[in-house]
């Protein structure tokens, strides 16, 4: 017998040895149900009881594609991650990782494809079947907690990577590109609803790296709105308008709903500058811009990747919502957002989306001195689960939080004010499978 991956150093030397140890299992009986797998997948790979132990060892980090994509389906992780010495807070008996240790090393795989994206060997692989996957993942990502899809997208990101590496023919290439943009779009979007700009910005330039590779105007567009957003809640306004208009361009190009997205996205950056005239100016562009939407590829993904109407709402009362002299155009603007987000059954609904609108609203009631209203607008937010608490949901109820403290005193803004402070101190805070 091959023995038991419980046997060994103390300290596990990669993190596949350190799955392995998980189970009370030989390598032999592990090796067994890889072959397994692999037959039951119609791939035509095995390995061995001895292979698997070096591999989990770290002396072998040389795999074929076949075993490599087996290995990934069988441990629900990138192989690289698995033949990588384990993060310090080691993942639990199920396979648990704390999901900032996953962006950031998704985060340094994107920054080093960026390196090598100027090759040209690609490989082979099920395009469609990738395509399938993303689809998915952009529609589901609004409206499911980010535990449940974060480790999947970050694999596929992995599994793009890995096809772009290799070599076929020019479209597909093209095609995986693309691809490969919007999953960088969606883990950008990851890491900043755990409040981490950093490693968002490094997925947000490989993406658009992959934009270029792709020529594709529309996805250009919509990750010059996904920086645009994370330069906005990362409070740098004026690098937040550099990032919509730089996509401005793009956009017209497109005719996307990135062109919505755009202008209403520098609508609430000039809003937090307290420029009501510009802000009022971008409203009225997205609104043009919408009446001209010519819907593309980025858009047909739907979820994340397109810019409804029902968003479009919620951003221009955000933007209202920083002005003084413009409560009561605010509270109309998020009134409809929140109408339009009651029904969690719709396409376009995104509890993120919900909950900022529920706080412009109460934002805008406070400003007109109605704080029983403004309470009744937050309680369904404060009511969030700790897996949907991302960061800008925190970051938006801290507004409401800094607008009662600016309003006249009161135990009714002291009562929210702390029911406001309880809630932040638990935020989004995953672990993923």
């Amino acid at each position: 017998m091959a023995g038991t991956p419980g046997r060994g150093p103390d300290r596990p030397r990669t993190l596949l040895e350190h799955l392995l140890r998980q189970q009370a299992r030989t390598y032999d009986e592990i090796a067994a149900d890889f072959n397994a797998l692999a037959a039951e997948a119609g791939e035509r790979a095995t390995i061995s009881a001895r292979h698997l132990r070096r591999l989990a060892s770290g002396e072998r980090t040389g795999t074929t594609p076949v075993t490599r994509r087996v290995l990934q389906t069988m441990f629900g992780r990138p192989l690289d991650e698995l033949l990588h010495p384990p993060p310090r807070a080691l993942p639990g008996p199920d396979g648990l990782m704390a999901a900032k240790e996953v962006l950031g090393m998704a985060a340094e795989r994107a920054r080093t494809f960026g390196v090598l994206a100027g090759q040209t060997n690609l490989g082979h692989g099920s395009v469609e079947q990738v395509a399938d996957a993303v689809q998915e993942l952009a529609a589901a990502y609004p409206q499911q907690a980010l535990p449940r899809l974060l480790h999947d997208v970050v694999a596929v990101q992995d599994a793009l990577f890995a096809l772009l590496e290799g070599r076929q023919q020019p479209h597909r290439t093209r095609q995986l590109y693309f691809l490969a943009g919007v999953v960088g779009g969606l883990l950008a979007k990851a890491s900043h609803d755990l409040a981490d700009p950093h490693a968002a910005l490094a997925q947000a330039r490989t993406a658009f790296l992959c934009a270029e590779n792709a020529d594709h105007h529309g996805l250009r567009a919509w990750i010059r709105g996904i920086q645009a957003l994370i330069a906005y809640w990362a409070d740098r306004p004026l690098e937040s308008l550099r990032y919509a208009g730089s996509g401005a361009e793009y956009a017209a190009r497109s005719g996307n709903t990135a062109a919505v997205w755009l202008a209403v996205s520098e609508a609430r950056a000039w809003g937090s500058l307290g420029n009501a005239e510009q802000a009022h100016a971008s409203i009225e562009r997205a609104e043009r811009a919408r009446d001209a939407v010519r819907p593309d590829e980025v858009d047909r993904l739907g979820g994340l990747c397109t810019f409804g109407p029902s968003r479009q709402l919620y951003y221009a009362a955000d933007a209202l919502a920083w002005l003084p002299g413009e409560a009561a155009a605010a509270e109309h603007s998020a009134a409809e957002a929140v109408a339009a987000y009651r029904d969690t059954a719709a396409a376009e609904w995104a509890f993120g989306d919900q909950a900022g609108s529920h706080s412009d609203l109460a934002m805008a009631r406070i400003a007109t001195g109605e704080l029983a209203g403004a309470a009744e607008a937050v309680a369904p937010v404060l009511e969030l689960p700790v897996d949907r608490r991302m960061n800008g949901i925190i970051a938006s109820m801290t507004r409401v939080h800094k607008a009662l403290r600016a309003s006249p005193p009161s135990a009714e803004a002291r009562d929210l004010q702390e029911r406001i402070e309880m809630f932040a101190r638990t935020p989004l805070r995953i672990t993923t499978t």
